[in-house]
């Protein structure tokens, strides 16, 4: 019996305002055999959409490389304003083993999609993560630092070429990046303030990259549309460093600034056991596990 593969893809496009050409992106998503669209989510302060999908990996390499297709026609990042950092219209398209899948198959299908990306769409591609082609190409941070405005500068240096297409940026789409990885949970923590030099001082003191929190990443944003801040964050291993311990790092390092959450949101989709071992903290269940959770056992 020939167990299928399933694959996870996360595509961050940089449209979070446009509704009309969200849509057009979304569209190749929808009723594509082989393919499951499961959310889809924007923010205008962000200016940036994010998509969710699984599927068989080439029904999923098809439906990708038609996205990346209408982003590159729709999308121009000369006009494009948004709190987060991007360098291109498709700005980040990581692959995710589910079922029945390797990494190693994940880093092939994000290779062989971001080699036929480059050659139909003249668009240069660099690879991140398990798919790297360098360890100073592994962080996403760091592929993406400088932004699209600062693409050319960047391919001008020779470590930073491109892994595939041209050595220049596409003049209104930017560059792409491209690779396998674990699941990640983007969470954002927002607080009841204005003050960005609070948001980014605590977003310094839970990531790790600045002396805390194992598996976090954050940056401080405005959200003006709501006269707030945000702390945005990626956690890459929530096994190893739970939601419950960013939520309460921050909310104690927000105390020393006298500010107070005001909210949380979460970003594409969560594994189930990341809000069991949060729940399990908050309620102090001892026994809680996903076997606890009735719809849990009726789908298995």
């Amino acid at each position: 019996m020939i167990k299928e593969k399933i694959v996870e893809c996360v595509p961050n496009f940089s449209e979070g305002r446009d509704r009309v050409k969200m849509d057009k992106i979304i569209d190749c998503f929808r009723g594509k055999k082989g393919v499951k669209l499961l959310d889809y989510s924007n923010d205008t302060d962000h200016n940036r959409m994010v998509i969710t999908a699984t599927g068989q990996p080439e029904a999923m390499k098809e439906v990708i490389i038609e996205a990346v297709g209408i982003a590159v026609k729709i999308i121009d990042l000369t006009q494009h304003t948004g709190v987060h950092p991007r360098v291109g219209a498709a700005d980040v398209i990581p692959f995710i083993p589910v079922r029945n899948m390797s990494m190693e198959e994940a880093v092939g299908l994000s290779k062989a999609v971001a080699e036929d990306m480059a050659g139909r769409y003249e668009l240069p591609v660099y690879l991140y993560e398990f798919s790297a082609s360098a360890n100073h190409r592994m962080n996403l941070a760091d592929v993406r630092k400088g932004g699209f405005e600062g693409l050319v500068a960047k391919m001008n240096d020779p470590l930073w070429k491109p892994d595939y297409g041209p050595d220049k940026p596409h003049s209104t789409a930017g560059a792409s990046i491209v690779g396998a990885r674990n699941y990640l949970i983007a969470y954002n923590i927002n607080l009841l303030t204005k003050r960005m030099d609070v948001a980014r001082a605590i977003a310094k003191r839970i990531r790790h990259s600045s002396g805390g929190l194992r598996y976090c990443k954050a940056i401080g944003l405005t959200l003006d549309s709501q006269n707030m801040v945000q702390i945005s964050i990626n956690l890459t291993n929530f096994d190893q460093t739970s939601i419950y311990q960013v939520v309460e790092m921050v909310r104690m390092e927000a105390k020393r600034y006298g500010v107070e959450i005001a909210g949380s949101e979460l970003i594409g989709m969560i594994p189930l056991q990341a809000l069991v071992d949060t729940a399990s903290y908050y309620l102090q269940l001892d026994n809680l596990t996903v076997n606890k959770v009735l719809e849990y056992k009726i789908w298995e």
